[in-house]
């Protein structure tokens, strides 16, 4: 016999429900989320002024659980050089660099935007193997190790990478055959679209400096993975020595480009990449709140409120539904594509990860296993929808860097995607 289920599981599980339906109306869910988790403090305590104060309790352990992964992209931001960790100051970069050329040998801008969408948006952030925010969330939603969902997303990746890259260069190709699609003029937007991001503008460094910066900052940045490997950090030891790396490079460089001036501007660059920070975790904080509350946030924040042998109320409802409904590897590899597809309509791909991880949890629990597989995969199709790839809002950074209709943008995604995302889960179905 399974945990009983209280009526405390069952709101638990219609708040869930709530959530997905907003997405899917692409309404912000936020409110919602806030809603959750008064009622389940309500139903948890019974009294008005702890379920209350629960709320701000749930934001408090959702920002602990997730200070280091926004403190390392913070810091990273403020460096002025997250291009090798974050892809929407990536596109700018290449944009600047790579799109003159690609414009002059043929290729269009739209497909010069549709790679780096496709690469830095879809590819690298969905993996997202160094700063691990991603599968830090997930992993944390799913109550396992964040590196059981590095390892198991590993393929599911590289399939989803091939799948798309290769099936989006073939339109392109065969639209150029056709003549349905030309090469076009340099746009205008990529010779100046990249603006400084620092609290002062203008070249401070020498071309010598910038050299010899250029081929530092990398190096230190590759003995990180390297001691990374060696030293078998994971998770927030991972994201402690990239952070720690980080801020002793900022700290550098604003000494040496405005020296006399290089403590206050290490101050303001430090400002920039906080607010940069929580603007773009903002959203995803009540989310993982509520989401955290299907696991051990519960009892931590309200106590023993379920009944003796109780495990969460995600591991609950698994037992539940294992009882009552013939789940098998097929269905819940279908389920959590969907899901995670769902959540990534909002524009984000990060705010609705903590559901898939949860929903792989509830899933993993009723078919017996498989909970690092699906964590990935609902991971995967969450940020390459999400993530910038097929959301008109969220691929502006490459759409405007290559002078070309975001929404046009997305729509020569679409297919390349969709077809990534059901291979990807049909391979996942063999690897649950």
């Amino acid at each position: 016999m399974g945990i009983p289920l209280l009526a405390l599981h069952w709101v638990y599980l219609l708040f869930i429900v709530l959530i997905i339906g907003f997405m899917v109306m692409r309404r912000d869910t936020t409110l919602v989320c806030i809603l959750g988790l008064f009622v389940i403090g309500l139903l948890a305590t019974h009294n008005l002024g702890q379920s209350i104060a629960g709320v701000f309790g749930s934001f408090i352990y959702a920002i602990k659980e997730l200070l280091g992964t926004i403190l390392v992209i913070s810091i990273i931001v403020a460096m002025l050089i997250s291009w090798f960790f974050w892809p929407s100051p990536a596109v700018a970069l290449m944009g600047a660099v790579l799109l003159p050329a690609a414009v002059r040998v043929g290729l269009p801008a739209l497909g010069v935007a549709m790679a780096m969408n496709l690469f830095g948006h879809g590819i690298a952030l969905s993996g997202d193997y160094v700063i691990q925010g991603a599968p830090k969330l997930t992993a944390d939603a799913a109550g396992i190790p964040v590196g059981e969902v590095m390892r198991a997303s590993v393929p599911l990746v590289i399939v989803m990478g091939l799948v798309t890259t290769v099936t989006a260069f073939w339109f392109l190709r065969k639209d150029l055959k056709s003549g349905r699609l030309s090469a076009s003029e340099l746009p205008l937007a990529g010779a100046d679209s990249r603006s400084d991001t620092g609290p002062v503008s203008g070249s401070l460094l020498s071309v010598t400096a910038k050299r010899v910066l250029a081929v530092l900052i990398p190096l230190l940045f590759l003995a990180d993975v390297a001691a990374m490997f060696r030293l078998h950090l994971q998770g927030g030891d991972a994201t402690a020595l990239v952070g720690g790396t980080a801020i002793v490079i900022l700290i550098a460089i604003a000494l040496l480009a405005h020296r006399s001036r290089g403590l206050e501007q290490t101050t303001g660059y430090l400002i920039e990449g906080f607010q940069f920070g929580f603007k773009v975790f903002g959203p995803v904080i009540p989310i993982a709140a509520f989401f955290y509350l299907g696991d051990s946030a519960l009892f931590d924040l309200f106590g023993k409120v379920l009944p003796q042998g109780s495990q969460g109320i995600v591991n609950d409802l698994g037992n539940a539904l294992a009882h009552a409904v013939p789940l098998n590897r097929e269905v819940s590899a279908v389920t959590l594509t969907a899901v995670g597809a769902i959540t990534g309509l909002d524009g984000s791909g990060f705010s609705g990860i903590s559901l898939a991880g949860s929903i792989a949890h509830l899933f993993s629990s009723a078919i017996g296993g498989g909970i690092a597989t699906l964590t990935a995969l609902g991971q995967i199709a969450a940020i390459w929808v999400g993530g910038g790839t097929l959301v008109p809002w969220a691929l502006i950074p490459a759409a405007a860097i290559c002078g070309v209709d975001p929404f046009e943008l997305a729509r020569r995604n679409l297919k390349p995607v969709v077809i990534g995302l059901a291979v990807t889960t049909i391979v996942a179905m063999f690897l649950v």
